[in-house]
């Protein structure tokens, strides 16, 4: 069956600008998204026309800066726009987050003249990007990555093999970390590549538990050559760029997480509401009634915690701990709300006729993806006590 259109929330928006914008999204979603979402899913189809609509809209570049094509939208809306994506089909909000993702090294750390060659393009042009950090052997330790880039005059030339890569293999653009110097963080370097780049190629998409839409692959380097015009930043600031990128992309994840658990709840609500047993709608048990508090109580904790710290990024203030916890919590939210919908409905809720077992696979790879919520606490326990000692 169709996946049920999601009540609308209540937000508090800083602008009618945003209010706008959000009312623009929910159209998008309901029109051009939903109808389709359970089928291609199954299917395992990546919608790219969609994506191609959401940049002629302006909704691929909403963080960034309007000059060059971006919305100069804080992130407390551009998260905000996000979660209603997720809400509809997970591929596309979390496609969107990857995007942005993928722009961000470009439009904090290039150069003016790098700017307006390629931010146009990446933001509003139609073109889609993709992030490549992640190695088969080295995930959370990311700073051990070993795809080497060896300078031969203004070149640099790029092999290795990057992996689990959302838009791995259809990407127009990658954002690739790889080293140009002495182990660890110090030695990485970052570059813009284009994804007809000769000598670059994406692996057979991986099979997964859910997301079978967006296509996660590894992406093979085999002496790619990229000008020294694509380098971004300095030498040796590349992991620097990446970990400043992973602060604000966990947030969007964050945001994503919320949207799917608000799906699930939508869903089980409606459910609890018209299903009877025993003479009387279910949701008139106690037992199930907590259960419903609960989601809800945990979405909307989710909520103000990924909106506290878009407003601290959004003031310039440090938000890294914030966004840690931000993604920790509302993806570990994410996982108990869809586990919780499934089980409200029973028996329909384990079978694909209704979106909730979708959203349950779906929920697990958000507490994965761009820093394992292992990670997470990790990097509170950091801010909070200091660095492990050895």
């Amino acid at each position: 069956m169709p996946d049920r259109a999601p009540q609308p929330v209540d937000r508090q928006l800083p602008t009618d600008e945003a209010r706008d914008l959000i009312s623009l999204v929910r159209d998008i979603a309901q029109r051009e998204i939903a109808p389709k979402a359970a089928e291609e899913e199954d299917a395992g189809r990546f919608p790219r026309e969609v994506f191609t609509l959401l940049s002629e809209s302006g909704l691929l570049g909403l963080p960034y800066d309007s000059e060059y094509g971006g919305g100069d939208q804080p992130y407390e809306v551009y998260l905000q726009v996000l979660e209603e994506l997720a809400a509809v089909r997970l591929t596309v909000g979390l496609g969107v987050s990857v995007h942005t993702l993928a722009s961000y090294g470009l439009a904090a750390y290039g150069t003016k003249e790098q700017q307006v060659e390629h931010l146009p393009a990446m933001l509003g042009g139609g073109l889609l990007g993709a992030y490549c950090l992640s190695e088969p052997s080295s995930g959370s330790d990311a700073a051990s990555l070993r795809t080497k880039a060896v300078r031969e005059g203004d070149d640099w030339v790029i092999t290795g093999t990057k992996a689990w890569i959302t838009h791995g293999g259809i990407a127009d653009f990658y954002t690739v970390m790889a080293r140009t110097g002495e182990e660890g963080p110090r030695g990485i370097t970052a570059f813009l590549v284009p994804g007809d780049a000769a000598g670059l190629g994406g692996a057979v998409p991986e099979k997964k538990m859910g997301m079978k839409g967006s296509p996660t692959a590894q992406v093979h380097f085999d002496g790619v050559r990229v000008p020294d015009e694509r380098r971004i930043g300095e030498e040796g600031q590349g992991f620097a760029i990446a970990l400043s990128a992973l602060d604000s992309g966990r947030l969007g994840i964050a945001a994503c997480a919320i949207g799917l658990a608000q799906a699930a709840l939508d869903e089980a609500v409606a459910y609890a509401t018209g299903r009877r047993q025993f003479g009387r709608p279910i949701a008139d048990f106690q037992g199930l009634r907590f259960m419903l508090a609960d989601m809800a109580t945990q979405i909307e904790s989710g909520r103000a915690l990924y909106l506290a710290a878009a407003r601290l990024r959004d003031a310039g203030r440090p938000f890294a701990k914030q966004a840690a916890m931000a993604k920790l919590h509302c993806t570990d939210a994410a996982m108990k709300v869809t586990t919780d919908a499934v089980q409200i409905l029973g028996g329909y809720g384990y079978t694909a006729d209704f979106p909730v077992e979708r959203y349950m696979r779906e929920a697990k790879v958000l507490q994965i993806v761009e820093g394992t919520n292992q990670i997470q606490r990790m990097v509170i326990a950091r801010h909070l006590a200091g660095p492990e000692t050895r």
